[in-house]
């Protein structure tokens, strides 16, 4: 059974259980009003559609009717005859629902349409419903597209073009459009058939495209571009051997084998250490799209906005398995006690863990967060995350690594002995040697020569690391490492003193 049809067998029962007043939570009002000509042909009721500027439409001989008046709809509904069932979906109403008149006859419409067969279906996106309606009102959330939907779509369209696609071409069509309102789709599938008059493989750059723009919209979730895999961070051993075994785990045969799907994993540790850098490296070694959230975006001014943003941002997720979705830097986000906003970051928080606990879709999430001082309780408890890793500052074999990998990238061939400038480095995280690399280049380049030795200890030995500026703090996220808490992600730890 698809998402869709339990979508349409939840309204069918709302809809033959009476339920007066229904709000579909969703932007996709031609999809919504499709779904509902669907409802209404198997329930055997007529549909009527209501907008501000055009009045009733569908119901015969009231064409027109309540133009500008969205009272006068209502008052319609109200004393429409009980004999004829009626689906009547208002579009932009919960802008006119602030008015106290227009509240009122909404509540007393819950009571009137209980002893009739008629439905009042509210269609809009992110609302905040006024607290005097959010008992009258059911809500019913409309997801994205499934894989089933979309192959209907795109077959339909393509077959209507006079050029069936091949089974694979859309199959592939149908993983890359995951993600996609209908609407979306329907305009790639435009500017293709505009174009070359068919559809094919090579509308999946197009569609990619799509999918960046459709998650810029969010304004919560950026779509990443990752160029670099595992292989090129240096060191984290563990870590990278953990990562291996939990990509075979979205497999069916994963699933055959009893297997539940990954939920994710935090990675904390000092800046520099190379967090970020392994959010990205895991979704491109998986070939999986990569989506940062912006925690401070989630929180917005209007009340009830930032439970809604987060409620959106879970669902484009999820419509975009298989990926991976980064929490960059979770402690800022959900690190105070609540308090200040009301307990705003509490619900959001409570939100994404149940989200995190209970959900079946291959969404893998990698959190990010400097320190562990400020963080719930609830999010590091068992169960939340599979693994918990400490990413500390690099060994001396991890140094020699990340040097090497920075000097290779940068000056390909060049071979340089690194024994001095690792002995230097102790306490230098993976972004300062980095930045070693490129002060020793600029020393180099600004004498017009190569870069030599003495140009990485000269580099090195300018540098103030970050652990002895903030060494305490540094101490305190070891010790709770230590004490069982988080894996290191290095095979073996630091060996020096």
């Amino acid at each position: 059974m698809t998402a869709g049809t339990i979508w349409g067998d939840q309204l069918d029962l709302m809809i033959r259980a009476r339920t007066a007043l229904i709000w579909i939570r969703s932007n996709e009002e031609a999809r919504v009003e499709a779904l509902l000509r669907q409802t209404a042909t198997r329930l055997q009721h007529q549909l009527g559609c209501w907008d501000f500027i055009d009045g009733l439409q569908g119901v015969l001989n009231v064409e027109g009717l309540g133009s500008r008046q969205p009272m006068a709809v209502l008052q319609w509904l109200r004393e429409l005859d009980s004999s004829k069932p009626t689906l009547l979906l208002v579009k932009d109403f919960h802008r006119f629902c602030d008015d106290p008149g227009i509240a009122r006859m909404l509540r007393n419409l819950q009571q009137a349409l209980r002893s009739t067969s008629h439905t009042l279906v509210l269609c809009s996106g992110s609302w905040s419903p006024p607290a005097d309606l959010e008992e009258a009102l059911t809500l019913l959330d409309l997801p994205l597209p499934d894989s089933d939907e979309l192959r209907r779509l795109l077959n339909t369209i393509s077959q209507s073009s006079g050029v069936p696609l091949e089974p694979t071409v859309l199959e592939e069509l149908t993983r890359a459009c995951s993600g996609l309102s209908e609407q979306r789709v329907r305009q790639v599938a435009a500017r293709a058939l505009a174009r070359r008059g068919q559809l094919g493989a090579d509308d999946l750059e197009e569609v990619l495209e799509e999918k960046r723009q459709s998650i810029a919209r969010s304004e919560v979730l950026e779509f990443c571009v990752t160029e670099t895999g595992t292989d090129a961070i240096g060191g984290l051993a563990a870590l990278k051997d953990w990562l291996q075994q939990r990509h075979r785990a979205f497999s069916d045969e994963a699933r055959r084998f009893g297997l539940p799907m990954p939920r994710g994993v935090l990675l904390v540790g000092p800046q520099g250490t190379g967090k970020s850098l392994t959010a990205k490296a895991i979704a491109r070694s998986w070939s999986m799209p990569l989506l940062r959230l912006d925690v401070g975006r989630l929180f917005a001014g209007l009340v009830g906005a930032s439970e809604a943003r987060t409620r959106e941002t879970i669902q484009r997720a999820e419509a975009m398995a298989p990926c991976v979705l980064w929490i960059d830097e979770i402690d800022k986000g959900f690190g105070g006690d609540g308090r200040s906003d009301g307990g705003t970051s509490q619900r959001v928080l409570a939100s994404v863990l149940t989200w995190m606990a209970e959900k079946q879709s291959p969404v893998f999430v990698v959190a990010t967060a400097n320190g562990v001082d400020q963080l719930p309780p609830e999010l590091l408890r068992k169960g939340r995350f599979d693994e918990i890793f400490l990413l500390d500052l690099p060994s001396t074999e991890e140094r020699h690594s990340i040097l090497s990998l920075h000097l290779n990238r940068r000056r390909p061939g060049l071979q340089l002995p690194l024994d001095t400038v690792i002995s230097r480095s102790d306490g230098f995280s993976g972004a300062e040697l980095e930045q070693t690399v490129i002060e020793a280049m600029h020393l180099a380049f600004a004498e017009g020569r190569e870069l030599n030795e003495t140009d990485l200890i000269r580099a090195a030995s300018q540098l103030i690391p970050l652990s002895r500026t903030a060494r305490e703090q540094l101490e305190a996220l070891q010790a709770w490492a230590s004490s069982g808490r988080a894996r290191p992600a290095s095979i073996a730890g630091r060996n020096e003193a």
